[in-house]
């Protein structure tokens, strides 16, 4: 096997600084919206049965493998995969590159739209319909895909501010940057979001919404695609496949708790998930209380229940509207931050471990690139491009990125040897289960999952778009971004031996 050397590597300042990090790159914008949905959705407090058995058999196992390989072999993603197999280097690559180039661009944009947001809610300034303001005066949404339209101003504002957060912060590194903004993120955000909920359970027809959130319905278990979701969800929330915890875990001195922090990150993103839902549906019980309706009338996922449903929500308040407007924004605002900058800490970091460039050189390019990148899903028809690049990232690229890891590591670098080193270190022990989760179960969960996918858009062409809509816009974005990581993969390392 190929050496390959790089030079002194930064650390975390402390393991609560680590652990924070890592949190705060899972916990995200779908903690807060997706989570409860999806719990609502499919069996609501029974959903929690499929969920805790996706977690321990797919969710943790993944963890402790990004988390074992990057500090094993002391490097970014492609670093860590080139030192296992150089012919695997390409795996990093695409890991870090459909995340820097396809997920972080709209997410940045969707964390602009909660800045709007945020001020919007001094004066509640989405007006008496939330959904005519949301997609006709804010995005002034077009006919489709194939009509991209002009840039929304106020929208690109947000960007370029979301963008200069993020430089600044991963500009100064590890320690003085990242470390020390989740210092700072996560107590805000834990905060913040305990006033939330708190708050959202004095409020006429909360326990009305928490019934209808956690009531079980067993029978929905026996519906495949409960499961499927259940998985998908614990695979989605925790950052895996995105190189962000390879590259976290490099940091982490060489005698560290992997074990026992894989845990915390684990159960921290979930708990967070579960009450950060008891906000969203004590208010939705409000909502559906206050204008007598039933509460499945009420609910919407994704951009509808943050965007629409909560604003037209945070309206019906009789006191403090514009304060519970302002603190459920700024949770959104202070969630996505703490994700995208992992995401650009985890593709610099790989740019500099392969060709040896500066942070500060490193770290400007790729965030003025990830700016206008930004642009096209700023445009009044970025909603459908929004929509169409990430389901096909987060349900083809993710999931085969999280196959091929267990491939990897789990066959061809042998689950025993890296299950050893985590042994070596870590006061909590893991044992053979581990090796069968990466070998054999969570392959084969992550495989159904994707044929399940497959299965789908080939059914029917995604999100009721057009073939020629889902090719050139969902499937091109994945043969472009393979397409860089090949690139960069052939290109020779700055040092080697």
């Amino acid at each position: 096997m190929e050496q390959i050397v790089q030079p002194h590597r930064s650390q975390w300042k402390s393991r609560r600084g680590f652990l924070l990090a890592a949190i705060g790159s899972a916990v995200g914008l779908g903690n807060i919206w997706r989570f409860p949905y999806l719990c609502y959705k499919n069996g609501g407090g029974a959903f929690l049965i499929p969920y805790i058995i996706a977690l321990f058999t797919a969710g943790i196992p993944l963890m402790l493998l990004e988390i074992g390989i990057g500090h094993k072999m002391r490097g970014s993603a492609p670093l860590s995969f080139a030192k296992v197999n150089r012919r695997w280097e390409w795996l990093g690559w695409w890991a870090v590159t459909f995340v820097m180039f396809g997920i972080v661009l709209y997410y940045c944009v969707v964390i602009s739209w909660c800045l709007n947001y945020l001020f919007f809610s001094f004066n509640l300034g989405w007006g008496n319909d939330p959904n005519d303001f949301f997609f006709n005066k804010f995005l002034r949404v077009t006919d489709g895909p194939h009509q991209l339209g002009e840039v929304r101003t106020p929208i690109l504002f947000g960007l370029s501010f979301v963008w200069f957060i993020n430089w600044l912060i991963v500009f100064f590194g590890v320690q003085r940057g990242v470390e020390r903004a989740n210092r700072i993120f996560m107590p805000i955000l834990f905060l913040l979001t305990a006033i939330l909920v708190f708050w959202s359970l004095t409020l006429k027809g909360a326990f009305f919404g928490l019934k209808h959130y956690f009531k079980p319905d067993f029978n929905l278990l026996v519906n495949p695609q409960v499961w499927i979701g259940a998985y998908s969800q614990a695979f989605f929330s925790l950052s895996l496949g995105c190189g962000i915890m390879v590259a976290y875990a490099s940091y982490l001195p060489h005698r560290s708790e992997i074990v026992r922090d894989s845990l915390t990150i684990s159960f921290a993103d979930s708990f967070f998930s579960i009450f950060a839902g008891c906000a969203v549906f004590s208010v939705l019980g409000y909502m559906a209380t206050s204008l007598s309706i039933p509460l499945d009338k009420v609910v919407k996922e994704s951009a509808g229940l943050a965007f629409v449903v909560y604003p037209q929500a945070i309206s019906l308040l009789p006191i403090f509207s514009h304060a519970f407007g302002i603190i459920f924004f700024a949770v959104l605002v202070v969630a996505g931050f703490s994700s995208s900058i992992s995401i650009l800490e985890a593709f610099s970091v790989s740019v500099m471990d392969k060709f040896g460039y500066s942070r500060k050189l490193t770290v400007t390019v790729i965030s003025i690139l990830g700016f206008f990148g930004g642009i096209v899903f700023s445009c009044r028809g970025g909603l459908f491009w929004l929509d169409i690049v990430d389901h096909f990232l987060s349900h083809y690229a993710l999931i085969s990125v999280g196959i091929l890891e267990c491939i990897l590591i789990g066959w061809i670098f042998k689950a025993l040897h890296l299950r050893e080193h985590i042994n070596h270190i870590s006061s909590l022990k893991l044992d053979k289960s581990w090796d069968f989760c990466i070998k054999v179960l969570t392959p084969s969960v992550l495989v159904i999952i994707l044929i399940n996918n497959i299965k789908e858009l080939i059914s029917k062409p995604y999100g009721g778009y057009s073939w020629l809509a889902n090719i050139l816009i969902g499937r091109d974005w994945l043969i472009f971004t393979l397409f860089i990581a090949l690139l960069f993969a052939s290109r020779p390392w700055r040092k080697q031996i």
